[in-house]
């Protein structure tokens, strides 16, 4: 219902775009100059005259009015078209320069009507609808991808100090099996160098040679086993230095995709608030210009009214 104001006015705009020109010539007289500095700034050859920067109004409130009607991008059509009121307002309506009483008090009649249509522009403009903000939500984005960040690193020194651990035990289990083998087979031999004097005493008139095999057979089994406990015991230190250089290699892999991807996530929420603070400083900056336009169109009506009263 708001916009269907600016839509019918944007239209009759269109079609008669010359009586608007004549109505809107002292506004447009007034901001000549800012148009020909933008005009010097925009890559056109020469400055639009006044019947195209009515089309142009009218089709900002067509266009805004029709966002606005079907709930796409309300704040920013309601911004538009609070934009586009101020030069309607005082180009439509300048009921101070009226003589005739009655023509006076309808002018002053819409004058107050549009100031009230361009205060619930604004309230629209500022109504999130019960959402939050887009600098809330990059903020909010911000702190969150730093969190992400944070956990990331966390969960790397974790593992990285799980695996660390893990092969230090793993380590310290094969090799203290290897002392534990060693040890059994060393005193196997040694039981069994210490049976076969005790056995060739016993019969050593009969097997004395016999007892010179075996104490033989016990020092080979005990050099093979010797060999064997030194050779599982180099093979257990080689695979814990092992597993313990793979695990180091894969924390420090596992560090660094987090510092890249806390990275990312930093930069795409400094990216967000890159997006969204022009758009807040640009909405602030055409609220200001508004709200000061209205307080001097207010001050200058109060002032031909005091004038007139006198």
């Amino acid at each position: 219902m708001l916009a269907a104001l600016f839509i019918q006015g944007g239209i009759n705009a269109l079609r008669a775009p010359e009586a608007h020109a004549q109505a809107a010539k002292p506004v447009l007289d007034a901001v000549a100059p800012a148009v020909d500095k933008a005009t010097e700034a925009a890559p056109v050859d020469q400055r639009p005259d006044d019947e195209l920067l009515i089309k142009l109004d009218a089709g900002v409130k067509i266009v805004a009015g029709t966002m606005l009607a079907f709930g796409k991008f309300p704040r920013l059509a309601a911004t538009a078209l609070a934009a586009t009121l101020v030069p309607t307002t005082l180009a439509g309506h300048r009921f101070w320069e009226e003589s005739d009483p009655a023509r006076k008090q309808e002018q002053q009649v819409h004058f107050m009507k549009n100031v009230g249509l361009f205060g619930g522009l604004l309230i629209a403009a500022a109504d999130t609808h019960g959402k939050p903000s887009l600098g809330w939500r990059g903020r909010r984005a911000a702190r969150l991808a730093a969190t992400q960040a944070g956990a990331v690193t966390g969960a790397a020194a974790d593992v990285t100090g799980r695996v660390t651990g893990a092969v230090h035990d793993a380590s310290g289990k094969v090799s203290g099996s290897a002392r534990q083998a060693g040890g059994t087979f060393a005193g196997l031999a040694a039981g069994l160098a210490g049976l076969a004097p005790a056995a060739g005493a016993a019969v050593s008139s009969r097997a004395s040679r016999t007892g010179s095999d075996l104490s033989s057979l016990a020092d080979e089994i005990t050099a093979e086993v010797s060999r064997r406990t030194a050779k599982a015991r180099r093979r257990a230190e080689k695979r814990g230095a092992k597993l313990q250089k793979t695990a180091e290699k894969r924390s420090t892999q596992l560090q660094k995709a987090a510092e890249k991807r806390g990275a990312q996530l930093r930069k795409r929420a400094a990216k967000r608030l890159d997006r969204t603070t022009p758009l807040t400083a640009r909405v602030s900056a055409v609220g200001s210009e508004v709200a000061h336009q209205a307080g001097g169109l207010a001050k200058d009506a109060r002032k031909r009214a005091h004038a007139l009263t006198r």
